[in-house]
């Protein structure tokens, strides 16, 4: 899938991810925000995969254009791989980030068993069926309290291991770019464009 793509736009609203994948994306995919009157998508699909399709269909529907659309989450081994797919509810409607966080770390309690990473899966769509699929991978563990005002979600609790198990909230934008989960499927996703 070689050729232009003119304006892509994110199906996406989330402020933490908009800044990280427009960032990624540099000037090799022009990202734009979604309209105004972009509707809505329900997230009930039963994979990231399904989730980012539903998104980024829809919205590109919606432009008549390229759309690109991130699902992704945190996979705590000890929970199964929860909360997964249902990282941004996890807990209960209602909670911010910190209530998230806190509500991890109280059902983990003190134990060991910490191992966790986060996952993100992109679909960039176009309104004639064609798509591109990436997705990217994070190994770490959970902290056993948060740690840094950086980044966004889950990244104060979670020890990235390519950091030497520092905090994701404790690094630079720029450090987290170079190893996050959206950064690896971003790369993987611009790779695939050029062949």
């Amino acid at each position: 899938m070689t050729g232009s793509f003119g304006c892509v736009t994110l199906a996406s609203r989330n402020a933490g991810k908009l800044r990280e994948l427009r960032a990624l994306a540099g000037e090799r995919l022009a990202l734009e925000l979604p309209p105004d009157d972009a509707p809505s998508v329900i997230e009930d699909g039963e994979s990231y995969l399904a989730n980012a399709r539903l998104k980024a269909c829809s919205m590109a529907r919606h432009t008549q254009g390229w759309a690109l659309a991130d699902d992704s989450g945190l996979e705590v081994d000890a929970l199964g791989g929860g909360p997964g797919i249902h990282s941004a509810r996890y807990g209960g409607p209602g909670l911010d980030d910190v209530g998230r966080c806190a509500h991890l770390l109280v059902a983990l309690g003190e134990g060991g068993g910490r191992s966790a990473r986060f996952r993100c899966v992109l679909v960039l769509a176009h309104p004639d069926g064609r798509e591109r699929v990436a997705e990217g991978t994070l190994e770490g563990a959970i902290a056993h309290s948060a740690s840094g005002q950086g980044g966004f979600g889950y990244d104060p609790v979670f020890e990235a291991a390519k950091l030497g198990g520092r905090s994701l909230g404790l690094v630079a934008p720029e450090e987290k770019a170079a190893i996050s989960h959206r950064a690896v499927a971003m790369r993987a996703l611009l790779s695939a464009l050029e062949s």
